[in-house]
């Protein structure tokens, strides 16, 4: 889809990764709504503050009709509580579960029928090289972003005959909040991720993988060779 003059909701734009999609949206001249918990803390330049809590229904469907011209959907908003799935906390898990899967899903659903509306448009989903690898030490995480992937291929065939695209963002560690424990030479720059988000956008991409190590990770998931 064309960038310029798109709408877009940009969930969790207040900070990190989702603030580069904001500020680059809005450098290509598409009207962006940065959809964050607390309205109030949004401060970037050229973006409407857009009050939405991914974890709270009766919030995304207030969002949904208060910008109602949206013809682009970034589900970028995401928690890691680092819970292991059998020793970690339950209500742990279930907070990973709550955001990072139900939260994307609330949100489409939300927000495609207004798409649909205008003319159809994209939804792009921030997912994980953890979509695909699952460490024990991040269980709870990577069964969330697994189940965020499989939703994005199911929504994907769902929303086609309605002229919404939708693409998986499958990414390594970016420096941002959520890694301050990650090495800095492990950690890759999301300025960048986010150019080739927007490019995998604009070319229509059902899959965007950002780095090496991803792109490994996914060869070796196909069987072609070790990560």
């Amino acid at each position: 889809m064309e960038l310029k003059n798109a709408v877009a909701v940009v969930t969790g734009a207040n900070r990190g990764f989702g603030r580069h999609l904001a500020a680059q949206l809005v450098d290509r001249g598409a009207t962006v709504y940065a959809a964050v918990r607390r309205p109030q803390e949004v401060d970037q330049p050229g973006v409407i503050p857009l009050r939405l809590d991914v974890t709270d229904e009766a919030s995304v469907q207030a969002a949904a009709r208060t910008a109602s011209d949206t013809t682009l959907l970034i589900n970028n908003a995401g928690i890691s509580t680092g819970a292991r799935l059998i020793a970690g906390d339950l209500d742990a898990v279930r907070r990973d579960m709550e955001t990072n899967f139900f939260g994307t899903l609330t949100t489409t659903r939300a927000f495609a029928p207004v798409i649909e509306r205008n003319g159809g448009g994209a939804v792009l989903n921030v997912l994980s090289v953890l979509s695909w690898l699952h460490p024990a030490a991040l269980g709870s995480y990577a069964a969330s972003k697994a189940a965020a992937w499989a939703l994005t291929d199911a929504t994907r065939e769902e929303l086609a005959p309605r002229g919404i695209t939708v693409s998986g963002l499958h990414v390594a560690y970016m420096d941002t909040d959520m890694t301050a424990a990650v090495p800095a030479d492990q950690k890759i720059d999301p300025a960048a991720v986010a150019t080739q988000a927007l490019h995998g956008i604009e070319a229509g991409l059902p899959e965007i993988v950002a780095d090496a190590l991803t792109r490994r990770v996914k060869q070796a998931l196909a069987g072609t060779s070790q990560p």
